[in-house]
């Protein structure tokens, strides 16, 4: 069984579906601290020709938190009105923005179901069909840290392959994992680029702005489009 495990971000970006759709089971890694000015509760849209930083609003929120324990706040249609007027005329939006308004209506108040809600929501909408579970729910010991506490985690699962973000080639170590029996992969997606306006591409943005441009099909040929290190 092949399986990933990240901490829940917030729309993110193509890359983190792509993620999604190699593995066999996907982790939602919530009993960690959460991260203050990272991607848990923030991201990026197309406003006019430029990227735009958008944040979810969260309450009790500090690097002494697990992401489980973090609250959202109350800015949500201060989100869906600005998605709305950056992507009123995009060519997917009578299709995506109501559904957007279902995710980001959810009264759901806990920040790591909250936006793990819209990751199995969306991996639905994208025809994604990988098991997405929450840490949390794994019996481990948690009082192992970063490379053993995956390796833990991959071991109660039973898994033989275990891939990450290529972001994780200086956190985990190959002959470690496979000390463990385990495989270590890196995905790196390759550059991906749209049409959006008339602008000049502007790359690296949430899912929402893929979603906004491009049609499930086209999307699922994007989601193919990476390399294994």
């Amino acid at each position: 069984m092949t399986v990933a495990i990240m901490q829940p971000y917030f729309s993110p970006y193509i890359g983190y579906w792509q993620l999604i759709n190699v593995v066999d089971t996907f982790v939602i890694y919530d009993d960690v601290n959460y991260i203050k000015q990272g991607y848990i509760n923030r991201n990026s849209i197309l406003i006019g020709d430029k990227a735009h930083r958008i944040t979810l609003e969260v309450i009790g929120a500090s690097s002494n938190s697990l992401i489980n324990q973090v609250i959202v706040g109350s800015n949500r249609k201060k989100l869906l009105k600005g998605i709305d007027q950056a992507y009123k005329k995009a060519p997917e939006y009578e299709k995506v923005f109501p559904f957007l308004q279902i995710i980001l209506e959810n009264p759901e108040k806990n920040l790591a179901k909250f936006i793990g809600n819209s990751i199995q929501e969306i991996s639905n909408y994208l025809k994604l069909n990988t098991k997405i579970i929450y840490s949390s729910t794994i019996e481990k010991n948690n009082s192992l840290k970063a490379q053993d506490k995956v390796l833990s985690i991959c071991e109660q699962l039973g898994a033989s392959r275990y891939i990450n973000s290529i972001g994780g080639q200086d956190l985990y170590s190959k002959k470690d994992f496979r000390i463990k029996h385990v495989e270590l992969n890196f995905l790196q997606t390759e550059l991906i680029d749209y049409k959006q306006f008339k602008n000049e591409f502007v790359p690296h943005l949430s899912i929402i702005d893929v979603m906004m441009f491009n049609s499930v099909d086209s999307i699922n040929k994007m989601l193919n489009r990476y390399k294994l290190i």
